[in-house]
């Protein structure tokens, strides 16, 4: 089973400032270029379903170039999965890729919080990147613990947000909202790489963290071999 669920955003604006935004290209492919290279299939999902706007689109990185003029893979981003046609069983991790999007969309979708604890108690794995992690703050397990609560966590910062000027206009702050749901929560400075590994969830701080963060996310699935 070498299957990874990469889940995108469906959202396109920053707030109401009319600014375009959706998933971060480099978050989605560097960590798919490792785990590609490894053997793994990706699927994507996105809450709404179908095409996910794109963010941060340049092509004059290797690596995202590489993954856009993918015809297969350019397919399956411009045709994502709705999350009630995911099935759980079938995948070995689960990613969030960031871009500010996700503040909007990935915090209280509750069939991708659903998919991701089914993925995490099959002894999958959990990995997000930058603003990825809005994701995990409303997952609870089956014991009725938030899946962050207690594990070393990691996103971007509340300095990145205030340092980018969005801290006004996302609708929570990432790092702080971590925290409030009991993660013990790392990270360095602005703009570096930082990833962080613990229980089968893994997480990373910024788009410089994305290929760290398939990596890591590719030594865990080694271990579960």
């Amino acid at each position: 089973m070498k299957k990874v669920l990469f889940v995108v955003t469906s959202h396109d604006k920053k707030g109401d400032t009319g600014e375009p935004t959706g998933f971060y290209l480099a978050e989605v492919a560097h960590p798919w270029e490792v785990l590609h290279r490894a053997g793994y299939e990706i699927d994507f999902v996105s809450p709404k379903g179908g095409k996910a706007p794109v963010d941060g689109f340049n092509l004059e990185d290797a690596t995202n170039k590489e993954f856009w003029n993918d015809a297969k893979y350019r397919a399956k981003i411009e045709n994502t999965m709705k999350p009630s046609e995911v099935k759980p069983e079938e995948y070995s991790a689960i990613f969030y890729a960031g871009g500010h999007g996700t503040m909007w969309d990935f915090a209280d979708n509750k069939e991708l919080a659903a998919i991701a604890q089914k993925i995490y108690e099959n002894n999958g794995i959990v990995s997000a990147v930058c603003h990825g992690p809005a994701g995990l703050v409303n997952i609870k397990l089956s014991n009725g613990k938030y899946l962050v609560e207690g594990k070393k966590i990691n996103s971007f910062t509340n300095e990145e947000e205030t340092a980018v000027g969005l801290e006004k206009v996302v609708p929570f702050m990432l790092e702080s909202k971590l925290i409030e749901r009991g993660a013990i929560f790392e990270k360095s400075g602005l703009w570096q790489i930082h990833v962080v590994t613990d229980q089968r969830v893994i997480t990373g701080q910024n788009p410089a963290s994305a290929k760290s963060v398939g990596e890591a996310t590719l030594a865990e699935l080694n271990k579960l071999k």
